[in-house]
């Protein structure tokens, strides 16, 4: 029996293949889309997906401004955040973030999806998302991708 044939491949950045992605959020509920943006950062799509190597793709996120949440959570769920100060401490709720940017809610529901470390801010770099139907990534060719 060949043995050659059962050896586990694992990625590194140079073997990685990566691929831009364009995702529509419009009428999307924001957690379950936010989860299935952060697996394809992470790589975890695809067969060759090592866990200590950046091997997902760039995604492109269009319509932020559209996304939905359920509940009452536009004006009671919480955001926390502190400048570091003594009686710092500020809070949001999602309909005040909405009002500055909507791509911020999205951002920030996908980056607390990712890893805590180096490699979770290198995969968040990958992620790019606009408020309009619009992007300036045609360049890159990305395919569109539906949930």
């Amino acid at each position: 029996m060949d043995t050659l044939s059962y050896k586990t491949v694992s990625a590194n950045a140079a073997t990685v293949e990566k691929n831009w992605i364009v995702v529509d959020a419009q009428a999307a509920v924001l957690g379950r889309f936010s989860s299935e943006v952060a697996k394809i950062l992470r790589g975890k799509h695809k067969p060759s997906y090592t866990p200590h190597v950046d091997c997902g793709d760039n995604v492109i996120v269009i319509n932020a401004d559209k996304v939905r949440l359920t509940g009452k959570k536009w004006n009671e769920k919480v955001y926390v955040r502190h400048t570091g100060y003594p009686g710092g401490q500020r809070i949001s709720t999602p309909r005040l973030l909405k009002d500055k940017s909507a791509s911020i809610l999205v951002e920030k529901a996908v980056r607390g999806m990712l890893p805590k470390n180096r490699l979770g801010r290198q995969l968040y770099r990958n992620l790019f998302v606009y408020n309009g139907p619009e992007h300036p990534h045609a360049a890159q060719q990305p395919k569109e991708h539906k949930f």
